[in-house]
C-alpha cells in the first residue's frame, strides 16, 4: 500500500483481512483530476480518518464508495471481492452505509419513523411493534442517549440527531460505515457523544471511515489518518503517534507554517 511522501512507514499488524481495499482509484471531471491513483485500506474494528484541505478529494472518494460517482480507473476490493459500485443501492446492498453531513432526517417524523423510513417492516400493514423493538436494539448497540423513540426529530439535540442517523445506517447490517463530518456544528458535549458512538462502532467490529476537518476529533477517535492533498495520497499516519505539525505539513504540503513555527518556538 502507498504511504505518501510525508508519512512514516507504518507496521500495522492486523489479523483480519481488510474490509475495503482501494488501489489506484482515479476520477476526472472534464479536465479536472479530482482523484489520482488513490490507495486506501480499512480493516474490521478500525477507524480510518480522511483529512485534507477543501478540494483535496475526500468528498469525491466518499461519493465513489457510496455509489454516487463511478471511478474512472482503479480497483475496489470489498469483503475480499473485486466490485463495482454503480449506484447508491448497490453500495447499500454490498454493506456500505454512508451518513452525510446533512443527516437526511425528517424533522416532523419520530425517531422510529426516521430509522425505518423507506425500509418499513411489512409496508402494507406496518409492524410498529417490531420496528420499535429493532429501533431500541440499534440504539442500545450504540449506547445512545435517546429518551424516547416516539419523539419527533425536531425535539432532539444535534448529537442525538447524529445518533439517529448513525443508528439508521445499521439497519442493513453494513460492514463499512462512512461518516461525513459527523461533529460539524456540534457543541463540546454533543461532539463527545458522537465520538463515543464512533468508538462503539469500532468496538462492535465495524470498519469506519470518518471525514473531518477537526484534528482534535480525528486524533481522539481514529486509529489511522489518511491525508489527501490535491487528489492524491499524501501520507497515512498512526493517530496515536503523529503530531499536529506533521499533519498540517502533509495537508498543506509545506513545513513552514504558523503551527510548525509555534511548535519550534515552544521547543527551543
Amino acid at each position: 500500500m502507498y504511504y505518501g511522501n510525508n508519512s512514516r512507514n507504518l507496521e500495522i499488524a492486523v489479523a483480519d483481512k481488510s474490509v475495503l481495499s482501494l488501489k489506484g482509484i482515479s476520477k476526472h471531471f472534464g479536465a479536472v483530476a479530482a482523484l489520482t491513483e488513490v490507495d486506501l485500506e480499512v480493516f474490521p474494528g478500525e477507524v480510518v480518518a480522511l483529512v485534507g484541505d477543501n478540494g483535496a478529494g475526500k468528498s469525491t472518494l466518499v461519493k465513489i464508495l457510496s455509489g454516487v460517482h463511478e471511478a474512472d480507473a482503479g480497483e475496489i476490493v470489498f469483503n475480499g471481492q473485486t466490485v463495482q459500485i454503480p449506484n447508491p443501492m448497490a453500495a447499500h446492498q454490498m454493506g456500505i452505509a454512508t451518513v452525510y453531513q446533512d443527516l437526511a432526517l425528517c424533522d416532523n417524523l419520530t425517531v422510529v419513523e426516521n430509522l425505518f423510513l423507506g425500509q418499513e417492516i411489512n409496508k402494507k400493514n406496518l409492524d410498529k411493534v417490531s420496528m420499535e423493538v429493532k429501533s431500541w436494539g440499534f440504539l442500545k448497540r450504540l449506547s445512545a442517549k435517546i429518551p424516547s423513540i416516539n419523539l419527533p426529530i425536531a425535539s432532539l439535540s444535534g448529537g442525538q440527531r447524529q445518533t439517529v442517523a448513525i443508528a439508521r445506517s445499521l439497519i442493513g447490517e453494513p460492514k463499512l460505515i462512512i461518516l461525513d463530518e459527523p461533529t460539524a456544528a456540534l457543541g463540546v458535549a454533543q461532539t463527545a457523544e458522537v465520538l463515543n458512538l464512533v468508538d462503539s462502532l469500532r468496538s462492535s467490529g465495524m470498519a469506519v471511515v470518518i471525514v473531518s476537518h477537526n484534528m482534535a476529533d480525528v486524533r481522539a477517535v481514529s486509529d489511522r489518518i489518511a491525508v489527501f492533498r490535491l487528489g492524491r495520497n499524501n501520507g497515512i499516519f498512526d493517530a496515536k503517534k503523529v503530531s499536529n505539525e506533521e499533519l498540517v505539513a502533509a495537508i498543506t504540503g509545506a513545513t513552514d507554517n504558523a503551527v510548525t513555527r509555534r511548535a519550534t518556538k515552544s521547543s527551543s
